[in-house]
């Protein structure tokens, strides 16, 4: 089979740039920010971002444009014989499932409010019903698994075109059209009259607010944010010559993917402190929270549609990412055409995604971590907490051990091409450092994680003595 290319440096940016701009991004950072403290969370998520994501983003792509081949091939070209670094593969093949399992159904619910917007029928409402319009939603299993079945299909749709014309055009546009789109509501939100104290508990650290779960949850939602330890960037790596270095594109990347960030909570926080809404709501800020926002707006209409538009093509944006890395990992173990590999993908992910839809009304008597968990909770935390740092980790020792790819094939991959090179005292920290790190908050992650209304290992830990 014939390797595919992307067509230029800017689609592949932007394509990778895709795939981190997401939900992680617009919908989650948001929320976790304001859950977390605000400046405080959004300080140490710059820190891990730099210090954890980028080595780890360059070790991905490393990986992909050495192997030439999707995750869960790329092992087996790249290890001694005997070795089993290849079973993390396909780890990250089914990781990539679980994530588009809740991923769906969560851009489902944001094209729902576009076209709520968009037709009128969620403007001119009391901010009873504005708080109403979610838990609707929710309940509805027809709109749910309706909307996301909507967001399977147009995302394997695009992916049947083919690499260049379907998956980097399409994203192209889309990824422009959203920052512009950001920066008029960010000047919009920069107008209203809280946008002082918005912008103060989004940027100004409070030490207070600082502790382990704080810790722990900036670290995870800088390598979800970042589509980590699954093989997204590895496949993307795959696709590219060797004509720039790795470390530049990924700083590019990276960068890029920190002012949607940025810039979603510069949109939501002020819009929050101006409307009396709180900002430690959860994860349904982005569609409670943000419909009152709007009813209580001039022009809410305008600026909803305008706004749901934005966060839909942020989180499409990954869609299309995570699809074309499940197409190419089943295309090389199957040798099936894209367009019929398209098809049977369509069908899989659709069924697998059908729980987390009715997770919220048929199903909702599953609740795995207390009375206020989901399914969507339950994909989630296998996603965020156990996949992403343990294939970051994984990733991490395969790079730098002499019993893996080694530390010299690595820095010679990353640092060919024009471009920001690997620097020979980086080596200490990427060798032992950082897999430690990465290693450490995983395990915190797990002490300190929530598994049934309240309960914590640590806190058990803590009651024995």
């Amino acid at each position: 089979m014939q390797r595919e290319r992307l067509g230029s440096r800017l689609g592949f940016i932007l394509l990778s740039a895709g795939c981190a701009i997401g939900v992680g991004n617009v919908w989650k950072f948001p929320w976790m920010a304001g859950s977390n403290g605000g400046g405080i969370f959004v300080l140490l998520y710059f820190i891990f971002l730099f210090l954890l994501g980028l080595p780890v983003m360059v070790m991905e792509f490393s990986l992909g444009r050495a192997a030439q081949c999707s995750p869960v091939s790329l092992y087996k070209k790249l290890e001694k014989p005997g070795q089993k670094w290849h079973i993390h593969g396909y780890v990250a093949l089914i990781a990539n499932f679980i994530l588009v399992m809740f991923y769906t159904s969560v851009t489902g619910w944001i094209l729902r409010y576009f076209v709520g917007f968009v037709s009128g029928e969620m403007t001119g409402i009391t901010d009873t019903q504005a708080g109403e319009l979610f838990g609707n939603m929710l309940s509805d299993p027809v709109v749910m698994v309706g909307f996301m079945a909507i967001v399977v299909v147009i995302g394997f749709v695009i992916l049947c075109f083919g690499l260049q014309s379907g998956v980097e055009r399409v994203t192209k546009y889309m990824m422009i059209v959203l920052l512009a789109l950001m920066v008029v509501l960010a000047i919009n939100s920069f107008r209203l009259p809280g946008a002082k104290e918005g912008l103060s508990f989004y940027l100004k650290p409070d030490l207070s607010k600082l502790n382990g779960n704080v810790v722990v949850s900036a670290m995870n939602q800088a390598f979800f944010t970042l589509s980590l330890g699954m093989g997204s960037m590895a496949i993307f790596g795959s696709y590219i010559g060797k004509e720039r270095s790795l470390v530049g594109e990924s700083v590019n990347i990276l960068l890029l993917d920190t002012f949607v960030a940025v810039v979603a909570g510069f949109i939501i926080f002020p819009a929050c402190f101006t409307f009396d809404v709180e900002p430690a709501v959860g994860p349904s800020l982005l569609f409670e929270a943000m419909a009152r926002v709007f009813n209580n707006m001039a022009g809410g209409r305008i600026w909803g549609s305008v706004f749901f538009l934005f966060m839909f093509f942020a989180a499409m944006s990954t869609i299309i990412a995570v699809f074309e890395n499940i197409v190419a990992c089943i295309r090389e173990l199957t040798g099936m055409t894209r367009v019929k590999t398209c098809l049977i993908c369509m069908a899989v992910v659709f069924v697998l995604s059908v729980p987390c839809a009715l997770g919220f009304n048929l199903l909702s008597g599953i609740k795995p971590f207390g009375q206020a968990s989901s399914i969507l909770d339950l994909e989630d935390f296998i996603v965020s907490n156990c996949v992403l740092p343990l294939g970051a980790l994984c990733y991490s020792l395969f790079c730098v051990s002499k019993h893996g790819w080694g530390y010299d094939n690595f820095e010679a991959e990353a640092n060919t091409g024009k471009g920001m090179k690997l620097k020979s005292w980086m080596r200490p920290y990427i060798t032992y450092v950082l897999p430690v790190i990465i290693g450490f908050l995983f395990v915190m992650g797990i002490l300190t994680f929530s598994f049934a209304d309240g309960f914590t290992i640590l806190g058990a830990i803590k009651n024995l003595f």
